[in-house]
């Protein structure tokens, strides 16, 4: 893959799928086999269970993951007893996990295992400050479904999206539905001095006024507006959420005679939890939104294959779903759509 230089600019990548078997799996077994080709220093642990045999809900095949010598990885104890190849470790952290406390070790050999790591991103962001001090060159977080929050830009510096037919093996709502997440990972984001001033604050709604200044609107959550919509505006026409920004509270601001003046600010993309539709209809009114820090999306990945047994034709759907995102993707099954990078 051609972004594999790109990706190497960055010191941490997530992969995340927009939905179960859409090929993380397949793609960061690709992507871990450059990376060795390539002599480059890596880690890679996951938020979820990766790597089984066997997928927990359509009982079909799936790929195990595959590590290389002097990789390093953290796992749960359970997973860790299940791994297929020599390893030697370098810690056992007290934090505990429903499978164990989870164990950081690095490749002898290579081989299988099991990943199974931190539940939360505070945990992940530990762990990948874990893997600078041993002067790892990319650590990788391996994503499992709807967990899109480890692609936050506060976790990892870059991400990978994984798609495919077990999206829809409707090829024109397969590219409705990735174009709209890529929409709101590549949402603009606000310029650098009210970031600046916006960055440090944890938690509520807040006004912003026209000086840039930042006031907070005692509202806790989008979730506790209750009858204090009117309070809103009070400071002007500018919003920040620092929390979840939900279908409710863009709806809210749809209905507003003013909304071509409004402008919503998010911390992140990983924060909209917001459907297509109220998407849509907010940014046709008028109504603008932000976000704090965008998310470096890195490469979008394709899997022609659902599990259900729909197939689509790869090189269309590729070529299809290119043209809509304008950017590349890859299906790393198929060798043609590949090119082979030069890495300095």
């Amino acid at each position: 893959m051609p972004f594999v230089n790109d990706i190497l600019q960055h010191r941490s990548l997530a992969i995340v799928g927009l939905d179960k078997n859409t090929g993380k799996t397949v793609c960061l077994n690709y992507l871990l086999h450059r990376l060795n080709e390539l002599g480059v220093s890596t880690a890679v642990t996951s938020i979820g269970v990766d790597g089984e045999q066997t997928d927990a809900v359509f009982a079909t095949a799936k790929p195990e993951i595959t590590l290389y010598e002097g990789m390093t990885f953290i796992t749960s104890e359970q997973h860790y007893r299940r791994r297929q190849l020599l390893t030697e470790i370098l810690s056992v952290d007290e934090h505990r996990t429903s499978l164990g406390r989870l164990v950081t070790a690095r490749a002898l050999t290579c081989g299988k295992v099991l990943l199974s790591g931190a539940a939360t991103t505070e945990r992940l962001r530990s762990e990948i400050q874990e893997f600078d001090s041993m002067g790892v060159r990319l650590s990788i977080v391996d994503g499992a479904l709807s967990r899109l929050s480890l692609a936050s830009p506060t976790v990892t510096d870059a991400m990978i999206l994984a798609t495919g037919a077990a999206v829809s093996p409707n090829l024109k709502i397969l590219i409705s539905k990735t174009k709209y997440t890529c929409k709101l990972i590549n949402l603009p984001e606000v310029e650098p001095e009210l970031k600046n001033r916006l960055n440090i604050i944890e938690s509520g709604l807040w006004g912003i006024d026209s000086d840039g200044e930042a006031h907070n609107l005692e509202i806790p959550s989008v979730f506790m507006l209750g009858d204090k919509t009117e309070a809103l505006f009070r400071y002007g026409t500018s919003l920040f959420v620092s929390g979840a920004v939900s279908d409710r509270l863009l709806k809210l601001l749809a209905a507003q005679p003013n909304i071509d003046f409004i402008t919503l600010i998010a911390r992140d993309f990983t924060k909209l939890f917001i459907t297509q539709e109220v998407f849509a209809d907010y940014t046709r009114r008028g109504g603008q939104l932000k976000v704090l820090q965008q998310s470096r999306l890195m490469a979008v990945c394709l899997n022609p294959t659902s599990p259900k047994g729909y197939r689509l034709n790869s090189h269309e759907a590729c070529a299809a779903l290119s043209d809509a995102l304008q950017m590349p993707v890859y299906d790393v099954m198929q060798p043609d759509s590949l090119k082979v990078e030069n890495i300095h």
